[in-house]
């Protein structure tokens, strides 16, 4: 930009089934909100047979290419889905009417030059009315991220973000995606983390954990709160899910409880 701000520019394919559309609702979502953990929209460009949206700069690129091309620290590691669960509680319960993303995956999580983590790509978003919990889509997100009452019957609320945020957090701590070819014949990364929590969870938790960190059992400690939570995250049964505002809490403490048991003094815990 002429003010020596670096920008990213993201074009759209209206070749694509559904662009248009897609383009609109990440329009009207992202020109209102304000929050540090959401990519910020700086303009847009739209004519009949271009659309494009000029975006924040996120020089640390993705969350995925990230947790699978370097090795991080735990505690980078939740600061990271404490951003994420900033931002989803920023949406859900803090913004003029609730906004599902209905796309949460590391894909969309971007990474700043301080590390900070912004959620991005709003095409798939859905404005809940006021007083209205649900609505319906048939537009639909990335299999292994998204609920199943999304995924068969197109019903969107604020807990299916909350059903990605709890795979997104198995997904940090084991470093497999939930469509890894492990995951074959009815199985799944919820399956695979339920069946040794907690007794066993040091066969699933990324073995580069356990490698960097010591003391080991302070990293599996934390990891098994962490684990807790993210299995309830992605119930079959929406009353069973958390909202965000409880994962906040929980998340922070965890946190802090792990720093603590380390013998790091905690000056600030992000809130």
């Amino acid at each position: 930009m002429y003010d020596g701000t670096i920008t990213a520019v993201k074009v759209l394919d209206l070749q694509v089934e559904g662009a248009m559309k897609s383009f609109d609702a990440e329009c009207q979502v992202l020109r209102n909100v304000t929050h540090r953990n959401l990519v910020k929209i700086i303009s847009s460009c739209s004519n009949l047979d271009f659309r494009a949206l000029i975006v924040q700069y996120m020089p640390n690129g993705s969350l995925e290419k990230l947790l699978y091309s370097h090795n991080y620290f735990l505690v980078q590691r939740t600061n990271i889905m404490i951003d994420v669960r900033l931002a989803l509680e920023y949406l859900h319960h803090d913004y003029l009417e609730p906004v599902v993303h209905c796309d949460l995956k590391p894909t969309n999580v971007l990474l700043d030059e301080d590390m900070v983590a912004h959620v991005g790509d709003f095409s798939l978003a859905k404005v809940l009315a006021k007083y209205k919990s649900t609505t319906q889509t048939s537009t639909l997100g990335t299999i292994g991220y998204i609920a199943p009452e999304y995924g068969l019957e197109g019903r969107v609320s604020t807990k299916g973000d909350v059903y990605s945020y709890g795979i997104m957090l198995m997904e940090m701590l084991t470093r497999k995606k939930p469509t890894d070819e492990m995951f074959v014949g009815g199985s799944s990364l919820r399956q695979w983390v339920k069946s040794t929590f907690p007794g066993l969870l040091v066969k699933v938790v990324d073995s580069n954990l356990l490698m960097r960190e010591q003391p080991t059992e302070y990293v599996l400690h934390c990891s098994s709160s962490i684990m807790e939570l993210a299995l309830q995250c992605p119930s079959e049964f929406l009353g069973e899910r958390p909202n965000m505002k409880d994962v906040v809490v929980r998340l922070r403490k965890i946190k802090q409880q792990f720093l603590l048991s380390n013998n790091v003094t905690v000056l600030k815990i992000q809130s």
